[in-house]
């Protein structure tokens, strides 16, 4: 079964409804807008660049310790330094991933497209677990354990050393889930996972609920227009975390206290980039706006990029990065949205969230092109 609405304006395969479908069909996006000529106000270089197969999930890179964990479409698991791009291990799983990678510098865990969960000691495989649904987010992996959000919103806890099954926290079912990359993230001793517009702050010992959230009020006329799945990557700031509500909203949450800060309607069907100034995020017409911490009143907004599938933000240093459907990395002053560099990688969609481990920044293409960028 699949849905053609307007509210899925990206293309298909990105983000896809229904009772845990498996594709969607998006209506066709205007031309992309052409690039500009831009005067570089910084300066910037790529310092290594290493290659996967091709990376057409939705991805997430983990990054520890100095170390960059990446994986591709066919299985394949690999562990690189972040400052020079040596590889530290590279493991093949054997099956076609959905999701990953998940990685704490030791474990490292993604999902195969059969729905099984598998976990690597130090790039060797250690354990396979099957799970009861489809799971397109990537495993968290801490304190010796595996988490995993599944479509439809039920989160599993593992035993990171042998995989067993420690607790399972689910809610009622609701007749449509979203079949994109959700929340799951650490939060001191609370593990953070979106449940519909709400975020729930569990106790990752013993799956219980502590505290719950609600970051949009969907609305709309059917069940498609009033999903508001949270989606990932988040962003957080000290004790506070920001994230995306599907097409509805932009929230920050004090996640110590469990209470939303603001919130802001607004559409968009990726992850958030911020810092203590601003929270940065990308439309569903890949119009880029940002929005002050503090506050939640819009600090500037640039139409430069549009229909040019921007990648979710990311902030480093005094900027945000993101890149586009050809393959071009775009820093924006993070203060006033100026356009202040642009490079090349291989001229293929970035469908993945730039990542950065110190100076250095990862970008991952579709055609599975590891480029790193280093600011001079």
């Amino acid at each position: 079964m699949s849905w053609s609405v307007k509210t899925l304006r990206r293309a298909a395969g990105f983000a896809c409804v229904g009772l845990v479908l498996a594709g969607c069909a998006g209506t066709p996006k205007p031309d992309p807008s052409p690039l500009e000529l831009l005067a570089p106000q910084v300066s910037g270089r790529q310092v290594w660049k290493q290659g996967l197969g091709s990376v057409k999930f939705p991805l997430a890179v983990a990054v520890n310790g100095g170390t960059f964990t990446v994986a591709d479409d066919s299985g394949t698991v690999m562990a690189l330094q972040a400052d020079t791009g040596n590889p530290l291990w590279r493991t093949e799983v054997g099956d076609k991933l959905s999701a990953g990678v998940g990685s704490d510098g030791r474990f490292a865990s993604v999902v195969t497209r059969d729905n099984e969960l598998v976990t690597l000691d130090g790039g060797k495989p250690l354990w396979r677990q099957q799970l009861p649904s489809r799971v397109v987010t990537a495993p968290l992996v801490a304190g010796e354990r595996v988490f995993v959000l599944a479509v439809d919103r039920s989160v599993h806890a593992f035993d990171a050393l042998d995989g067993r099954k420690l607790w399972t926290y689910k809610r009622p079912n609701d007749a449509l889930t979203l079949a994109s990359p959700g929340l799951l993230a650490p939060f001191k001793d609370t593990l953070l996972v979106g449940q519909g517009p709400k975020l729930a702050g569990l106790d990752p010992l013993r799956g219980t609920l502590r505290w719950e959230a609600t970051l949009a009020s969907p609305r709309g006329t059917n069940e498609i227009e009033r999903l508001a799945d949270l989606l990932g990557p988040a962003a957080r700031m000290g004790d506070v975390i920001c994230a995306r509500a599907y097409q509805a909203a932009v929230a920050c949450v004090n996640a110590e206290r469990g209470n939303v800060l603001w919130t802001r309607n607004a559409g968009g069907v990726s992850g958030l980039g911020a810092d203590a100034q601003m929270v940065a995020g990308v439309d569903a017409s890949d119009r880029v706006t940002a929005w002050r911490t503090a506050d939640g009143t819009v600090a500037w907004t640039v139409e430069k990029l549009l229909y040019r599938n921007l990648s979710a933000p990311l902030a480093v240093g005094k900027a945000f990065v993101l890149g586009d459907l050809e393959g071009m990395v775009h820093w924006f002053a993070r203060d006033t949205g100026e356009a202040v560099l642009r490079l090349p990688t291989d001229g293929t969609p970035i469908q993945v969230a730039p990542v950065a481990s110190g100076l250095t920044l990862l970008i991952v293409t579709r055609d599975g092109g590891l480029f790193a960028f280093r600011p001079e």
